[in-house]
């Protein structure tokens, strides 16, 4: 045989036998693959708070009265109208003079005491309250876009996870997914 055959032979098949337990090297102690993270948006909730909010407002009240519909403005402007009316009229007319004056008078005592009712008034404060919402946000994770075998995925976490997220057996390896 030729020495140089024999040479590129031997010379071959240990490159072959070479790269092969090189090859089987590497799939029987891989490394850990990881995705490569494209994006990360933060994710948040906004959150109502409610909360009471009181003002204190004058208030103005009727006083109460002793005398709710008024009958003793009534009786007094009956007298005072009658004594007036039985002044001015004459004869058979007096005692005419004197109905009327005691009807009038007691319409108009009437009036007078419920204008006066009505201005007898109080004011006072009372609290009114009304129900506030404030508003505030709260973060509640993370949406990633990442890229796994030339494809692109998306999947909600709870910490940012950088640049790269491990993998194992063609599957993210997450502590903590949301």
């Amino acid at each position: 045989m030729n020495r140089s055959l024999v040479t590129g032979v031997v010379v071959g098949v240990a490159a072959a036998a070479g790269a092969g337990a090189f090859a089987g090297y590497k799939i029987l102690n891989k490394g850990q693959d990881y995705a490569q993270v494209l994006e990360v948006t933060p994710l948040s909730r906004t959150i109502r708070t409610a909360h009471q909010d009181c003002q204190d407002v004058p208030v103005t009240r009727q006083a109460p009265t002793r005398d709710p519909h008024q009958l003793l403005g009534t009786i007094a402007g009956a007298v005072v109208g009658g004594v007036i009316g039985h002044q001015i009229g004459g004869g058979s007319g007096k005692e005419l003079a004197t109905v009327a004056g005691a009807a009038a008078g007691g319409y108009g005592g009437n009036r007078l005491q419920n204008h006066l009712q009505q201005q007898n008034t109080y004011t006072t404060t009372e609290a009114r309250c009304e129900t506030v919402y404030d508003k505030s946000s709260k973060q509640i994770g993370y949406k990633v876009r990442y890229q796994l075998d030339g494809q692109v995925h998306t999947i909600k976490m709870s910490h940012d996870p950088g640049k790269r997220i491990p993998v194992e057996n063609g599957r993210l390896v997450i502590s903590n997914s949301v």
